[in-house]
């Protein structure tokens, strides 16, 4: 299969030029395997289905034979056999070069099977499944670093329809969905979810539990109907009791731990900024699944569905939205955060560069909400204590719509279709 280039791409070849190790991490199915071996020159597989139970046990009695081969060595599916991270940092030690080991993983281990965090040895990059314009569903003629610098293209417009919208939701950013016909690609994510529902075990913390089906099905499906809200985890107990019979907070807590181990569950944090009055900040995460196609395959939507039910779509667009620019961000040093005060005022996403400079972003599937949108984020800006945080470096509403442009009052109005890093 023909490697399609990822956002992650400069940040691997970057990171191993530093220190001698490399952990790539994300959900499976997301690309971390296809990426590692374009940078890497001789690989172990620990899931391979003929030889990986022997490779895990090479790995438990004499971890340093699996290290052996050209560098950058790629351990594919470390967490498989834990042992082998700790050899890798010991063989780091010892060569004392940059570039030595990529290692990517799917889940992580239970903290006893480590004895070391890798501080100082192994460096990481998280990937995200694939953007709109990694899958080359958006022309990128807008850059998140050209907004952050104040020299954004707004000269070609989206050729996203809005049925194309639904359908990319459905689909969600596989790597593998895009070497599909379009039936069968609407498929990977309901095949994911099942994948998950029929683990015996999963890790939560620091410990192995063993799943309930129904209750991860329900579980999800909570998540699924509070997606790009800030539900509390009350709510999705509530909703998971409903759905999927008795369930204790612990077990809900240990289950959303597991989840977020295994990078299914990837909440969005807060924005914990100074403000020029005393208007209290919301706190809560928004929830969301780490692709949108998992949140539709959970509550069953369809293409036809969406296009009947703007309001779940809208949701659901949102989500994507955040995958898309935590993707973009990352490749910037930000992050991506919410901003919600006690009198209702928000902003969908907060992008923070680590040097301090910030933009805000409204998410609005339809261009009716354009001005509310902007009002929210023109509220936000006055509020935001300056001196401190200095003035953002944009405000932007994101939209399901055709044309880039900017308003009057100065915020950027960007179709998702025309984003990039």
């Amino acid at each position: 299969m023909k490697y399609i280039t990822r956002v992650t791409d400069g940040a691997v070849k970057e990171k191993l030029q530093g220190l001698g190790g490399l952990m790539i991490v994300g959900p499976k199915w997301c690309g971390k395997t296809s990426t590692a071996e374009q940078f890497s020159n001789s690989a172990v597989y620990l899931d391979d289905t003929e030889n990986g139970n022997s490779l895990i046990q090479v790995a438990s009695l004499n971890p340093s034979i699996l290290l052996k081969g050209a560098s950058p060595r790629l351990i594919d599916e470390w967490q498989l056999a834990p042992g082998l991270f700790d050899a890798a940092r010991r063989e780091i030690d010892k060569r004392g070069t940059g570039g030595q080991f990529i290692v990517t993983g799917s889940t992580t281990p239970p903290k006893e099977k480590t004895r070391h965090s890798g501080t100082g040895r192994f460096s990481y990059v998280r990937m995200y499944t694939m953007s709109l314009y990694e899958s080359g569903d958006s022309n990128g003629s807008v850059s998140l670093a050209d907004l952050f610098n104040g020299r954004p293209d707004l000269g070609s417009p989206s050729n996203l329809s809005i049925e194309k919208l639904a359908f990319c939701i459905l689909r969600g950013g596989w790597p593998g969905a895009l070497q599909m016909s379009d039936k069968a690609a609407l498929s990977v994510a309901r095949d994911y979810l099942r994948s998950l529902e029929n683990n015996e075990w999963i890790y939560s913390s620091d410990k192995r539990i063993k799943r309930n089906p129904e209750k991860i099905k329900a579980l999800l499906r909570s998540y699924a109907r509070n997606t790009a809200t800030s539900a509390s985890i009350e709510t999705i107990l509530r909703d998971t009791l409903e759905a999927g019979g008795k369930v204790s907070r612990s077990t809900v807590d240990d289950y959303i731990r597991a989840l977020q181990s295994l990078f299914v569950i990837d909440d969005q944090p807060a924005w914990s900024v100074s403000l020029r009055s005393r208007t209290p900040l919301r706190q809560t995460p928004k929830r969301h699944l780490t692709d949108p196609s998992l949140a539709a395959a959970a509550i069953g939507a369809t293409q036809d569905k969406l296009l009947k039910d703007f309001n779940t779509f809208g949701y659901l667009f949102e989500s994507l939205c955040v995958r898309d620019i935590r993707a973009y961000a990352a490749a910037n040093d930000a992050a991506v955060l919410y901003y919600r005060d006690k009198t209702g005022l928000e902003a969908d996403i907060v992008v923070e560069k680590a040097g301090g400079a910030w933009g805000a972003m409204e998410i609005k599937l339809g261009g009716n909400q354009e001005d509310e949108a902007a009002n929210n984020l023109l509220g936000l800006a006055s509020r935001v204590d300056v001196s401190r945080y200095g003035e953002p470096a944009f405000l932007a509403v994101v939209t399901g719509g055709k044309y880039p442009f900017r308003r009057k009052d100065g915020v950027f109005v960007i179709p998702v279709g025309c984003m990039s890093p």
